[in-house]
């Protein structure tokens, strides 16, 4: 019905195309969202498996990084590596970056969707712009694990995170809403959030889960295509001095 209304309301002139923006916007952020939130609740598990969640119910971008160390420690160490905070959801920031996009003017902390992770949004996410290009970025979301909580396999850290690189502005595969499209090989991104961190911060060090989770071809919840080697890499920030972490 969508495909027929977009093929068929340009030969209504005006009237026809006002009508299916009013039909796309229904069916995009009220209809679809509502379905999928439905059949999400019955078929998608409700513990720990690796991967986000879109508001949805949908699976979005798998966990690939983890880390060790306090909220005052991660925050110096993705400064000093050159990540920016990202500025929360509003309707402010949410229209700036549409208009942003639309000029391509520079917009470094531009908002990223909420995902949800132990049934919460992401406590805070960073970014790193390309050529003041707000429809490209480098970005990584970090949700604080529940007390003594432990990854499967019995290890613990104090804060999961989910890395991808935003390519580009699009429209979702399950949702058709405007969303931003991601790189496939997420374990590229996972790679390069590690390399700056180290870079930067010498105190810092990195192991390795390998084989974490299987490697697998995928979908995130935008329905961009995704493929990961499984390995879980563990930043450890704890012997980090930073400012008012009395560390």
């Amino acid at each position: 019905m969508a495909w027929l209304l977009l093929t068929e309301s340009f030969k209504l002139g005006w009237l026809g195309i006002a009508f299916f923006l009013v039909f796309w916007v229904m069916l995009a952020y009220l209809a679809l969202p509502r379905l999928h939130r439905i059949f999400t609740a019955i078929y998608v598990p409700d513990y720990f498996i690796g991967r986000t969640r879109t508001s949805d119910g949908l699976l979005g971008d798998p966990v690939n990084l983890a880390v060790r160390g306090s909220d005052a420690q991660l925050r110096e160490a993705m400064a000093r590596a050159g990540w920016t905070l990202a500025d929360p959801v509003t309707m402010g920031s949410a229209w700036k970056i549409v208009t942003s996009t639309i000029a391509r003017r520079s917009y470094d902390r531009a908002p990223v969707s909420p995902l949800l992770l132990f049934g919460r949004v992401q406590d805070m996410a960073y970014q790193q712009e390309v050529a003041g290009n707000p429809a490209k970025r480098h970005h990584v979301r970090f949700w604080r694990t529940p007390d003594d909580w432990l990854l499967p396999g019995g290890t613990r850290v104090d804060w999961l995170a989910a890395g991808t690189f935003d390519r580009a502005v699009g429209f979702s595969l399950f949702t058709l809403q405007i969303t931003h499209k991601i790189d496939a090989d997420i374990d590229v991104e996972r790679d390069h959030v590690v390399a700056t961190v180290m870079a930067a911060n010498d105190a810092a060090t990195v192991e390795t889960l390998v084989d974490f989770s299987a490697g697998y071809h995928s979908r995130n919840g935008g329905g961009d295509s995704i493929q990961t080697d499984g390995d879980l890499p563990i930043l450890d920030l704890r012997k980090l001095h930073a400012i008012g972490d009395g560390s």
